[in-house]
């Protein structure tokens, strides 16, 4: 049981395949199977479960071993950390979830003014729903992640960055552009792309409060799919001002029942946090106080 083996286990699962760990790693594919194995072996149990169809399966046990491994693990790089900055030296890496608006309208202004101080510091980034981002949080799948701030309390440290307003995305051609406000009457009648998941919540209460419905020509979950509908006048839809105002040939229109979200950056615990998280996190708070 070593270290090494614990990030050769955690490599497979996250990657899904022996075969991309061990590029990943710079090992060879039976060098990444005999370090599962020998874990099994050491352990008296199997973690992993080849399926034809699924592919790679945890087992019951693997799936609560691999929360603790994972700790282990960030404990590890918080170490080696700590370390560097002793010797005044920078490393590490910081595992960053995001979502689609995020990635493209957020995360690169705090990389542009983190990597001017700390150049050496990597990042490893992981996509995904708000959902996904809050489950890779509370199992150490990643440091810290973009999240979108609701009533409820949420057992992170964040940092607040901006609002995001929800706005209508049609194509240019439609008839709703010449509108300076759309109301819901303009557009329960309209063709609907609904989002799956991610902001669905937010769009349902734009409807409820206007109690209203939408008449759902389409559900899609993947945001690049619905723009790309959009795009095709296939329906209009609603959804994060961030998110559609870069996408070409789409405009978009503000409701008169104006709605926003709330994104904030979380980890799990800022005194937990590595050196070079708390760094990141603090860059992220200056950058966004400054846009306010």
């Amino acid at each position: 049981m070593t270290i090494a083996r614990f990030e050769v286990f955690t490599k497979v699962v996250d990657l899904g395949s022996f075969t991309k760990a061990a590029e990943e790693l710079n090992m060879t594919q039976s060098a990444v199977s005999h370090a599962i194995a020998s874990l099994e072996t050491e352990w008296g149990t199997k973690l992993l479960i080849r399926d034809r169809r699924k592919g790679l399966l945890l087992t019951e046990i693997g799936q609560n071993t691999l929360v603790h491994i994972r700790e282990i693990l960030n404990r590890m790089e918080k170490i080696n950390q700590e370390l560097a900055l002793a010797a005044n030296l920078e490393r590490g890496t910081i595992r960053t979830g995001t979502f689609a608006s995020a990635s493209s309208c957020l995360l690169p202004k705090i990389l542009a003014k983190f990597q001017k101080k700390h150049p050496k510091i990597a990042f490893s980034f992981f996509e995904g729903s708000y959902e996904e981002i809050m489950e890779w949080l509370d199992t150490g799948v990643i440091d810290v992640g973009f999240i979108v701030q609701s009533e409820a309390d949420l057992p992170y440290y964040t940092v607040p960055l901006t609002r995001d307003e929800m706005v209508v995305g049609f194509s240019p051609n439609h008839k709703l552009h010449k509108q300076p406000l759309i109301g819901i009457d303009d557009i329960k009648n309209e063709p609907f792309i609904m989002p799956k998941g991610m902001y669905q919540q937010h769009v349902e209460d734009i409807f409820r409060q206007a109690k209203a419905s939408p008449c759902t020509r389409f559900e899609v979950h993947d945001c690049n799919t619905i723009a790309n509908m959009v795009k095709e006048g296939l329906g209009i839809t609603i959804g994060p001002e961030l998110f559609l105002k870069t996408q070409a040939e789409i405009e978009i229109g503000y409701l008169e029942l104006s709605s926003w979200r709330y994104i904030a950056l979380a980890c799990p615990s800022l005194s937990e946090a590595s050196p070079a998280v708390k760094a990141f996190l603090h860059v992220a708070k200056q950058e966004f106080s400054v846009n306010k």
